[in-house]
């Protein structure tokens, strides 16, 4: 049943039948919908997707994890096999429009594509899952498991009041659930030729806090050591020491896929990159032409974030340092941090772990990863499908960590270059290219959860 939450909202009112929804339309007036976190206000969103719900009679679920963060779910009820989600976030960083061609929070279209604060991440894919649950929900009768479609909050920020929450208060609502599909891959045309890489794994966060204690003093009268200068020193040993390179099968599977489609020498390098990462000069090379590739070889430290004294002539007795580290998920975290305190703690450095998550790995034997195989292959003979490491984090390890089989994909094939506008400016997507991802996903959805 609805949650009695409903009484406090006002849904989105469509003026169109629902037979005539146009995704580019609900594209659009999605992007308008503000969920920019901070603060969030993902209630916004579910007063969008109530709205449909309603006009097509779907019974859902609403639950706010604070005022304002708000999380939807339905369940569409069909056969015995275990049941799909298509899981979602709802809230999008944010954007000056300073920098941007369009308003960002205004869907425009221009030259074929459509622009808006996240066209991409994630609203976009959000309105083709929406459009895959609507036709699974029109042909019910066929359907040979349940389909679960959920929107949750707070993606950007962590997910701690959107699908991590909603896994700790309400669980039942990923009851017998053991296939899920989130973003995190996509498609890439090369030429004549298209890649779709599925995300099956991603580097583990450890985010940390680094404090440094020191006397305080003038900044006329120099002293010989300082929390500021302690901490630079920490800071310039972990920055001048990276974590030793490694290649996980994963990643070695991701890289050799790459291979196939390269010639010469690259082509060798990557198709044995485990051999290639001892070549003096070839890590510093991959990092130079490509930061997210070098990030694939190694657990990585980004120094984000500085606070010292407020004054310029101050010398602070404390200063710290936030610092964006990625394991690769083949480790625990513990172990990680007794290599990160290797470098660090001699300085007189206190470390704080601010957030970090578990390792975990999706099969590529999955009978969803199956699927998408099978229709990309049908839609695009000339493709191919990559199991993919993601450098960043998406909620799909909140559902990996308790055995849900969760794959990062979109079918939506793109130019190389077109993504270069997430967390970015002028994020846009390709209209026709949209359209048919929108198809795409509604058939990988019947080729998995459709009788035969």
């Amino acid at each position: 049943m609805k949650n009695i939450l409903l009484t406090t909202l006002f849904c989105y009112a469509l003026n169109i039948s629902s037979n005539e929804l146009d995704p580019i339309d609900l594209l659009t007036d999605f992007i308008a919908v503000d969920t920019i976190n901070p603060p969030g206000n993902e209630i916004n969103a579910v007063r969008f997707y109530a709205g449909i719900f309603d006009q097509y009679g779907i019974t859902y679920e609403i639950a706010e994890s604070a005022p304002g963060r708000g999380n939807i779910w339905a369940r569409i009820e069909g056969g015995d096999q275990p049941a799909l989600m298509l899981l979602q976030h709802t809230d999008v960083v944010p954007a000056d429009e300073a920098y941007w061609d369009t308003n960002p929070f205004k869907g425009t279209i221009k030259d074929g594509y459509l622009y808006g604060r996240g066209v991409i991440d994630m609203k976009g894919l959000g309105v083709a899952q929406l459009f895959a649950f609507l036709d699974a929900y029109k042909n019910k009768e066929k359907l040979n498991r349940d389909i679960v479609f959920m929107a949750t909050a707070d993606e950007e920020a962590g997910g701690f009041f959107g699908a991590g929450w909603m896994l700790e208060n309400h669980p039942e609502a990923f009851d017998g659930v053991k296939l899920l599909l989130n973003e995190g891959g996509s498609g890439t045309s090369y030429g004549d030729k298209q890649v779709f890489s599925v995300e099956v794994t991603q580097k583990v966060p450890v985010w940390l806090r680094l404090k440094s204690e020191g006397s305080p003093g003038h900044g006329s009268s120099p002293q010989t050591t300082s929390s500021v200068t302690q901490l630079i020193e920490a800071l310039s040993n972990l920055y001048n020491n990276p974590f030793d390179a490694r290649i996980i099968d994963p990643v070695d599977t991701y890289f050799k896929a790459l291979a196939v489609d390269m010639d010469g020498e690259e082509k060798t390098q990557f198709a044995n990159m485990s051999k290639t990462i001892l070549e003096e000069g070839f890590l510093e090379s991959l990092q130079a032409s490509s930061p997210s590739w070098h990030a694939l070889t190694r657990d990585t430290c980004s120094i984000t974030m500085l606070e010292g004294s407020s004054k310029i002539n101050v010398v602070p007795p404390v200063a710290f340092a936030e610092v964006d580290c990625r394991m690769l998920p083949d480790r625990g975290v513990d172990e990680f941090l007794n290599d990160f305190k290797e470098r660090v703690s001699s300085y007189g450095i206190e470390i704080e772990l601010i957030m970090a998550f578990g390792p975990a790995v999706s099969s590529t034997e999955s009978e969803l990863f199956r699927a998408i195989e099978k229709v990309t292959k049908q839609q695009y003979p000339n493709s191919r499908v990559v199991p993919a490491v993601s450098t960043g984090f998406t909620d799909s390890h909140f559902t990996r960590e308790i055995g849900i089989e969760s794959f990062g994909f979109n079918p939506m094939l793109s130019e190389a270059g077109d993504f270069r506008g997430v967390h970015g400016n002028n994020e846009r997507v390709n209209i026709t290219a949209y359209r048919k991802s929108v198809e795409d996903l509604k058939l990988i959805l019947q080729e998995v959860a459709f009788n035969k």
